[in-house]
């Protein structure tokens, strides 16, 4: 397999999608927070000093997909028609984080989605970390993508739901 971000000389390049064609194309991920119950039941009270930690982490990740391409060397600059953001209280102490990402465009948009839920997700720590220094950020991963010359790929544990 070839190497698509190495240039002959090995050194990094951005990938020429020049001659390709334009298509739908969309992104999800998912990842999580883990937290005190505690902490959870105050985030879902109101009683977090800093303000809405979920109303703040789904603006923060919106924001976060919108600037991928500044965050990540090689990723294209998307014009994204679409970046939505839902959380999943599991109790007793979990948020889920689920991006879904929308482009018409030449290349894929799983990095904007995977960039959503990770920034939403430290926005989320920096808003609690006061009092819960415990938190934890996992499980950030490409759930599904449509769209392009690769296909659909959907995570197996995904298929039928």
């Amino acid at each position: 397999m070839d190497l698509t971000h190495i240039d002959e000389q090995g050194r990094a390049r951005m990938v020429d999608v020049t001659e390709k064609v334009e298509t739908s194309r969309v992104a999800v991920a998912k990842g999580t927070v883990s937290m005190n119950e505690e902490t959870l039941k105050r985030i879902q009270q109101g009683g977090i000093a800093k303000g809405d930690v979920l109303g703040v982490a789904q603006v923060a990740g919106i924001m976060a997909a919108k600037e991928t391409s500044n965050l990540i060397p090689m990723c294209h600059p998307l014009a994204i028609t679409s970046a939505k953001l839902n959380f999943k209280v599991i109790p007793p102490e979990t948020v889920e984080i689920e991006s879904i990402v929308k482009v018409t465009g030449k290349t894929g948009v799983e990095m904007e989605a995977l960039t959503a839920v990770s920034v939403a997700a430290l926005t989320i720590y920096d808003m609690c970390k006061a009092i819960d220094k415990t938190m934890v950020i996992g499980e950030i991963r490409l759930i599904e993508k449509m769209g392009g010359k690769s296909g659909h790929f959907i995570r197996e544990e995904y298929i039928g739901q």
